[in-house]
């Protein structure tokens, strides 16, 4: 009696969607746009939550679906990626273009009807990361700022969508996640990297697994802790933090540094690894912190 087919290796419909949207990785934007919702909002209207999730689900699942079109020829070369729906030929370019097209339409026109800044943010970032961050990986690690900006957006984009003013506020949770996102993708760089190098991309600030990108990551890991407990002090408006909040906000920072500075001692594909994962769960602990503490203070 043979084993049971796993959906990697007998892929449904279903699955091929979850791939060319990138599922997981969608439902971590919303979340993150979700989060700056509530903290925007005086009183949570959930009908405008629901339209900022699908809006948001939709703008970035046709990122991730152009992504894959403009890249299927490097994606059928590195072990990772491989088996995506169109270098694994179950998915035509076609299709994925039409989810891609009707995504973006869907999205934009849900954004929009919350209001016109929250859909003019959710192009910028269609824009950016399709047009210019996709094209840019094979040519220079900056790339990886530049990917950083839309990276940014989602956090910003959910306490634009429930006040319709993008001030300091929306400003401080922008270049919190922009700042996190370089020690994140450095570390997913460096234990992909041989894999990455099959498909001609060099993620690392200098191209190498070595001293001058751990130290960077050391660096931007600082940063992000600096400007997570900002609103502590009482300079971002609307957007604050209470004393306790920011001594568990902060306590996290240094568990994540903890892990950047490891990586500079051991250099290794492992420690570079466990830098990842700390680093995803960082700044969802650090959102639901946030959110928690702004309806209890």
């Amino acid at each position: 009696m043979g084993r049971l087919k796993t959906a990697k290796e007998n892929p449904s419909l279903l699955f091929d969607f979850k791939e060319i949207t990138k599922m997981r990785l969608a439902l971590s934007v919303v979340f993150s746009s979700l989060a700056g919702y509530l903290l925007g909002v005086d009183n949570v209207d959930f009908k405008t939550l629901t339209l900022l999730a699908f809006g948001g689900y939709f703008m970035v699942g046709a990122s991730n679906a152009f992504n894959q079109i403009i890249e299927k020829d490097l994606d059928a070369l590195m072990d990772r990626t491989k088996n995506r729906p169109i270098p694994a030929g179950r998915m035509s370019v076609t299709t994925a273009f039409i989810i891609a097209s009707v995504f973006t339409l869907l999205g934009v026109i849900i954004l929009y009807t919350i209001n016109k800044q929250t859909a003019m943010f959710g192009a910028i970032s269609i824009f950016l990361y399709t047009c210019v961050y996709t094209p840019l990986k094979t040519k220079t690690p900056l790339a990886v700022f530049v990917g950083a900006i839309p990276g940014a957006i989602p956090f910003m984009l959910g306490w634009v969508a429930a006040t319709d003013d993008f001030g300091i506020e929306p400003g401080t949770l922008f270049a919190l996640q922009f700042f996190w996102q370089f020690p994140h993708f450095w570390a997913i760089g460096w234990f992909l990297f041989e894999d990455y190098k099959k498909g001609g991309f060099y993620m690392l600030p200098t191209g190498k697994q070595d001293k001058g990108t751990a130290v960077q990551t050391i660096m931007y890991t600082i940063w992000t802790v600096i400007v997570s407990i900002i609103p502590v002090f009482g300079f971002t408006g609307r957007l604050e933090l209470s004393i306790v909040a920011a001594v568990i906000v902060f306590a996290f920072g240094l568990w994540m540094l903890y892990y950047a500075i490891r990586l500079f001692k051991v250099m290794t594909e492992k420690g570079a690894k466990q830098l990842m994962l700390v680093s995803v769960s960082y700044i969802t602990l650090v959102q639901i912190v946030y959110v928690i503490d702004k309806f209890i203070r």
